[in-house]
């Protein structure tokens, strides 16, 4: 389902989001592992919205929640007093739709939601690459592009900013500045950045 025929993502809210894109063995999840640390020490409550390509389930089969869901409650909401975890079955829906799934986030209110996947959706991204996947970069045909962060100099489109992949600290700091550049950044960059692209 082209995420056009879904519910628009609502880009005017005061909830700051960033797409973390990028090429599958680029080292996403290992980022984000090294990162999450460092933004909560700086007191940010971030969340994160994953894609998943594939059926998965957290339930367990045999489960009283796995039971009950399989017999039609949906939501299926299970809380302890350590976590809790809902489940819900999505038939007919080809792909996840990124803006539902924004605002159950954001009753939790957190700081800033960045989002792993949903490349094709319409929101402020940072993309990382990695030259030696031999992947074609994706900054010069998604103008939702904001930065890069690469293993190695890059030349890149006009407004769009160069980071290391290898310098954590300076991704931390860059993504922690996020919330307050959020205002203005909630937009894709001019058609003639695109145009201007190396």
């Amino acid at each position: 389902m082209n995420p056009n025929d879904q519910a628009p993502l609502l880009l005017e809210t005061s909830l700051p989001l960033l797409g973390i894109a990028a090429w599958s063995g680029t080292g996403k999840t290992t980022l984000l592992e090294a990162l999450l640390p460092r933004l909560s020490e700086r007191g940010l409550r971030v969340a994160v919205i994953k894609h998943a390509h594939h059926t998965f389930d957290v339930d367990q089969p045999g489960k009283d929640s796995h039971r009950l869901r399989q017999a039609g409650a949906a939501p299926m909401l299970v809380a302890s007093h350590a976590r809790l975890a809902m489940m819900m079955e999505t038939p007919g829906q080809q792909e996840p739709d990124l803006a539902q799934l924004v605002a159950l986030v954001a009753t939790q209110r957190p700081d800033l939601v960045l989002v792993e996947g949903f490349k094709a959706w319409p929101l402020p991204k940072l993309e990382l690459y990695r030259a030696a996947l031999g992947k074609p970069l994706r900054v010069a045909e998604d103008l939702w592009v904001r930065a890069v962060a690469s293993d190695e100099p890059l030349a890149l489109p006009a407004g769009v900013e160069t980071l290391d992949l290898n310098n954590i600290a300076a991704l931390s700091d860059w993504i922690a500045a996020w919330p307050a550049r959020w205002a203005q950044e909630r937009k894709p960059r001019s058609e003639a950045d695109r145009l201007s692209s190396p």
